[in-house]
């Protein structure tokens, strides 16, 4: 293996590598996993570390998996399979001897199980104190009020408020609540869960093993941290058009019925999805960014209507602004959005959404073609590139998956997948046991002492450094002298995404300022990054470059759409939004091509891509520990469109149809699958595995057992409607059912928020924390989601201090790299540096 940073595993075609190199040349090679997971979360945690070469053996109970659907396949794939009884004495002992030769044990049962069947935390470090075990409970197992719920999938998404309030458009249509299979619960709880097992792993031999709880709910809020962030007197200038009806609606007491085709009039016109000569829609992300605007009406041959649009510093107070909008402002004036709308609607009809999507792409213009799930697994891109790969499966023949969410890029064997094979398990028990010696834990934080160099924007990138800050990481973030992004995207989402860092303004065009780039670059562990390639190469970071500065350098690099080689849109620009577009998300969740509607949360991909190249640099570290040679660790958005539609994410020839519930008016999959009201408001009802049996055993609903479909539905709503929510969670509970009322997140964010200024913020008990930063330095309080979704035993995880201001460290930066005061002076007059983007931490 070269040192420092190898090409993209494309240049080494999969079947040009032999397999025993892919096996004993890969980041996890010598990592072992005993995966006792079910259904998704713990699954998806396992082939994460499959797909970079980890061996995971898949512990089935006594008839297989629980999850009874082609995913499940999909899931094993790269793993041994093994069935044990764990409920007698030789399930149980063999078990013990496999965790005695393994280094991760996972599941993602409720709190307790593991513990009774005897393998809970404390029972496995007597096995084997160098093992790290994950636990995913869906609440908290310190929750004394949701612990012992029966933690569905939906019943996460409903308690935590997933369903209610689903976005501005249904806001605004008065559809309330809504009900999505997206699994967002399962896809954050795994990426944390993965990240943590890793970063666990590389710090075992100062911290020792360690036991790590993700309650997936925690890692939800989380993930939707966007949505309960709160600021004190939010300036106007920030509210889309959206949420100034919503407002104006509610303040002249109207009602909230608008129809589908009368939301357009309050969509950005750099912000939408517009319907092109071949009647597909084609989704346009283009706002917010210095240049994207005109790039677009110029590809559109708008280029006259972009010269009379205003076009000025977006960081001036709202008061010395010289219209009522700029270009480098989202959103558009009220002054022209009507005629920008109009003038592109009429463009992109002269035209095929593909011819669009290649024109946009060469131009670095932000756009996409809306396409379902199911053209997406077929997508000529997603197949070249890896995003979507061929496994050979022995039930289902030639089986089109979702790719890696996470991989490096000099990992040969990363697009090669096989299907799951049964497990040897007498050539396993021949093995030694692992060195289980014990290790007294340091009692810092896994990155303690990790310096990362962040030049990342907006908010997947940003997502890496501040998940980073709570293990310990000291990160050091670089911004052009002079602001590209606009300061709804960089200063408002950056209070949370920017936290645990220092500010350096750089201008990366000069040869000063590329200079001090190259100085950080040399002390730093780990770069981070969100571009494509050519972006990566063209400020000098491409990998023969950061070999010479520093061969054992991690460089973190996330984009839109790579993957582990090659495709024809692998340097196409992309934003969240258009990975929905790509992946088939917004399609699902707005019912068809004549309704596409963006995932109604804020940076729902953007967070989880964050995620997922924490998992890639967990990858990289583990085997930084072992080689001694940096990587390029990578991730991309549309790999998270394919993580939060996991359970879909596959087809073959004969798979049954892609008929999973989508669109406006769904409730739920299925009468023991559903929102209903009950007597005193919405609930969620869950009983997908007991069915009759929850019926039979509750005595106001025993009677409906033999009823079936709609007609078992309806009788169902009847029912439910007579008693409050309390008494049907009470007559489902100590049951593998559930009934939880429907909250919302900003109900959640309320109930669970805790002071700064009032005392220790406590991050271990409860399922939900948020923090109002009531000393924040911009001179209002905000509340943000506190870091508590991975819990670990041992070792301590920070929350991370405010974002600072832009520019804020540049002088003290710049003087611990030996500068003087003098010649920090004169690059900040030559415009080398800067000190800050405004007068104010957030311009008004």
């Amino acid at each position: 293996m070269k040192v420092g940073f190898p090409e993209n595993a494309a240049d080494v075609p999969p079947d040009q590598v032999k397999d025993s190199d892919r096996m004993n040349d890969r980041p996890l090679s010598d990592i072992r996993v005993l995966d006792f997971g079910q259904y998704l979360a713990g699954p998806l945690v396992g082939m994460m570390l499959a797909d970079m070469g980890a061996d995971v053996i898949r512990i089935d109970p006594p008839g297989g998996p629980q999850l009874k659907s082609p995913a499940a396949d999909m899931l094993s794939r790269g793993k041994t399979v093994l069935e044990l009884d764990l409920k007698t004495a030789r399930g149980l002992k063999t078990a013990q001897s496999l965790v005695e030769r393994a280094d991760v044990v996972i599941d993602n049962f409720r709190p307790g199980v593991m513990n009774r069947l005897g393998l809970g935390p404390d029972a496995l470090s007597v096995l084997n104190p160098s093992i790290i075990s994950l636990s995913m409970p869906g609440f908290a197992s310190a929750d004394p009020e949701l612990a012992d719920i029966a933690a569905w999938e939906a019943v996460i998404a409903a308690r935590t408020g997933q369903f209610t309030d689903m976005g501005l458009n249904r806001r605004l249509m008065g559809i309330n609540p809504s009900f999505t299979p997206l699994a967002l619960a399962s896809a954050y709880g795994s990426t944390f869960g993965a990240m943590s097992v890793l970063f666990a792993l590389q710090a075992r031999a100062r911290n020792g093993g360690e036991h790590i709880e993700v309650p997936l709910a925690s890692a939800l809020l989380e993930g939707l941290v966007y949505n309960c962030q709160r600021i004190e007197d939010y300036p106007e200038r920030y509210k889309s058009p959206r949420e100034v009806e919503l407002e104006r609606r509610a303040a002249e007491g109207l009602p909230t019925s608008l129809a589908f085709s009368e939301l357009s009039e309050f969509l950005d016109p750099f912000y939408r999805t517009y319907t092109c000569a071949d009647g597909r829609g084609f989704y346009v992300v283009a706002c917010s960014i210095k240049g994207h605007p005109e790039r677009a009406l110029k590809k559109l041959g708008l280029g006259e209507l972009a010269k009379s649009l205003p076009d000025f510093d977006a960081y001036l107070d709202q008061a010395a602004w010289p219209e009522d909008w700029s270009m480098r402002n989202y959103p558009v004036g009220a002054s022209d959005r009507a005629r920008v709308s109009h003038a592109m609607k009429e463009a992109f009809l002269t035209r095929p959404a593909h011819e669009w999507e290649e024109i946009f792409g060469t131009a670095k213009a932000p756009a996409t073609a809306q396409r379902t799930t199911k053209e997406w697994l077929d997508d000529p891109h997603a197949l070249a590139c890896g995003l979507v790969l061929r496994v050979d499966d022995p039930k289902h023949g030639e089986m089109r998956q979702m790719g890696n969410i996470a991989w490096l890029a000099n990992d040969h064997g990363a697009a090669n997948k096989k299907a799951a094979r049964p497990a040897d398990l007498d050539a396993l028990l021949s093995e030694k046991p692992r060195n289980n010696s014990a290790v007294e834990a340091a009692g810092g934080g896994w990155l303690d002492g990790l310096r990362v160099l962040d030049l990342t924007n907006v908010i997947a990138g940003p997502t890496i450094g501040s998940t980073l800050a709570r293990f310990g990481a000291e990160v050091t973030l670089v911004q052009p002298a002079s602001p590209s992004v606009d300061p709804w995207n960089a200063v408002v989402f950056g209070m949370h995404a920017h936290r645990g860092k220092e500010s350096i303004l750089l201008n990366l065009r000069s040869d000063e300022g590329r200079d001090i780039l190259a100085q950080l670059i040399a002390e730093a562990d780990v770069v981070t990054m969100n571009g494509t390639d050519t972006q990566r190469d063209g400020l000098g970071l491409s990998p023969e470059r950061m070999r010479e500065i520093n061969p054992r350098l991690i460089l973190v690099q996330l984009d839109a759409f790579g993957g582990p080689m090659q495709g024809p849109k692998s340097n196409h620009l992309g934003y969240d939004d258009l990975a929905q577009a790509a992946t088939g998300v917004m399609l699902r969740f707005g019912g068809g091509m004549d309704t596409p509607e963006e995932h109604a949360h804020f940076g729902t991909i953007d967070v989880l891509t964050g995620y997922c190249a924490c998992v890639a640099l967990g990858g990289a570290l583990v085997q930084l520990k072992r080689t001694g040679e940096g990587s390029i660790a990578r991730a991309s958005l549309a790999g998270g469109g394919n993580l939060i539609q996991a359970e879909f994410m596959y087809d073959f020839d004969g798979r049954a149809p892609f008929d999973e519930p989508s669109g406006r008016e769904v409730l739920g999959s299925g009468p023991y699958y559903h929102c209903y009201q009950a007597e005193d408001g919405w609930m969620f009802f869950a009983a997908p595995t007991e069915r009759k049996a929850a019926l039979s055993k509750v005595a106001e609903l025993s009677d409906l057992v033999d009823l079936k479909g709609a007609e078992l539905h309806s009788a169902l709503a009847q029912r439910f409607a007579t008693k409050p929510v309390a008494f049907w969670a009470a007559a489902l509970s100590d049951s593998s059912s559930a009934v939880v009322p429907l909250g919302s997140l900003h109900e959640t964010r309320d109930a669970s928020l805790q002071v700064e200024s009032e005392g220790v913020i406590d991050l271990t008990k409860d399922t939900f924390r948020v923090i109002r930063h009531d000393q924040h330095p911009m001179g209002r309080w905000c509340d943000l989601v506190a870091p508590n979704a991975v819990r670990p035993k041992r070792s301590r995880i920070t929350i991370p201090s405010y974002m600072p201001k832009y520019g804020h460290n540049t002088r003290d930066i710049l003087t611990r790299l030996g500068l003087d005061n003098e010649s920090i002076d004169k690059l900040i007059e030559s415009g080398a540096a800067a000190t800050q983007w405004s007068e104010k931490y957030l311009p008004e």
